[in-house]
């Protein structure tokens, strides 16, 4: 069995899992209005963090070099976790996996040859998993939106499989012009708040976010399993989700069964307030059947977080499973997708010990993951 044993959220709403989740549960949203943004020339509603905060947060430590902002805050959020979990991140049966889309891409403005030796992915992931004694070469998860949920089954496979006692799995995309500026050369950004599944959603939000999981075997944690998880690509499309769910009902399907199915409190859906997307996710459930379950998404809240995303909302998730509610998706009012969801405005009991989180990304890539509530011993 592999259990949460710690877990941290860091993003522009605020620092700390707790932190994060009252704020929430009272209504807040870290979406706001900018202009002139790392000298975009459009506007774009997002939640940033304050780069000066992580400086402070991180202190004048010995060792940190040139780290950068992503990799401040990925320690800053790794410790927390860690600290949670009461485990040695230095010992050889922990294994660092890191969830990024971009990295420090950031550095290319400054170095567009890529020589900069800071803009490899895996250069972040190593330097993380030292700063904490580790010298187990970690794991750098990259595939598209889905890269959060990937990296937690990345994980328990690894301590499934490969003999670790311990994962440290870690969300974490800053934004950037070249980020910023891609999204809106696709047409893709909303001009305000966004409203994932509602008729009149007009796209999505780009956000930040660092978010740290710590799975484990050893015992049964904070009392909630990851119990099961699967990734499918249909190659569909560069940028667009297949119009018939093909490949996130097959990852679905293939971690559902009807006993499962009647113990699900709900699902927490990737929800990007895109029209191609909210109306596959639409299509993937009904076509499981679970078109009735509960649902939420957190992208009205946070946005799109990214490499984080898949992170940051586990943990908002599994803090729902244990409190016994569904929260609500912010914006939504009326469906806008094929097969209406049964989402809601408004907080609701959660009935049943399982949430499933499913997400879709660029190149046809779709993910599921099943957790579960277990006594916490």
């Amino acid at each position: 069995m592999v259990t949460i044993a710690g877990h941290n959220v860091y993003t522009g709403l605020g620092f700390g899992s707790s932190a994060v989740y009252s704020l929430v549960r009272a209504g807040a949203s870290g979406l706001t209005p900018h202009e002139g943004t790392f000298g975009v020339p459009d506007p774009f509603v997002a939640s940033l963090f304050d780069r000066d905060g992580i400086d402070r947060r991180f202190g004048d430590r010995k060792g940190a070099g040139d780290m950068t902002p992503l990799e401040k805050a990925m320690v800053l959020s790794a410790e927390n976790a860690i600290g949670m979990a009461g485990i040695d991140a230095s010992s050889e049966d922990t294994l660092f996996v890191i969830s990024t889309t971009k990295g420090n891409v950031e550095l290319l403005e400054e170095s567009p040859d890529g020589d900069d030796p800071r803009l490899p992915l895996w250069h972040s992931a190593r330097l993380v998993a030292a700063w904490f004694g580790n010298s187990n070469e970690p794991i750098c998860v990259t595939n598209a939106c889905t890269s959060g949920i990937c990296a937690q089954i990345v994980a328990k496979r690894a301590i499934e499989l490969d003999g670790y006692s311990n994962a440290v799995v870690i969300g974490a995309d800053l934004l950037s012009k070249f980020i910023v500026s891609g999204f809106q050369s696709l047409k893709a950004l909303s001009p305000e708040r966004c409203r994932p599944f509602d008729k009149d959603r007009t796209g999505l939000n780009l956000s930040e976010g660092v978010a740290t999981i710590v799975l484990t075997s050893k015992g049964t944690g904070t009392g909630i399993e990851l119990e099961d998880g699967c990734i499918r690509n249909d190659a569909n499309h560069i940028s667009a989700p297949s119009r018939t769910a093909a490949g996130q009902t097959a990852a679905i399907e293939a971690i559902m069964d009807a006993e499962k199915a009647a113990d699900l409190a709900f699902v927490n859906l990737h929800g990007t307030a895109t029209s191609y997307n909210d109306s596959m996710e639409s299509v993937a459930l009904h076509r499981c059947g679970l078109d009735g379950v509960p649902a939420v998404s957190y992208k009205s809240v946070f946005g799109h977080t990214l490499g984080a995303a898949g992170v940051v909302e586990t943990v908002i998730s599994c803090l729902a499973l244990e409190e016994g509610v569904v929260f609500p998706t912010a914006g939504y009012k009326e469906s806008g997708v094929p097969y209406p969801l049964n989402l809601s405005e408004d907080f609701r009991p959660a009935a049943g010990g399982r949430f499933l989180k499913i997400m879709s990304g660029f190149g046809g890539i779709n993910a599921a993951i099943l957790y579960r509530r277990v006594a916490n011993g």
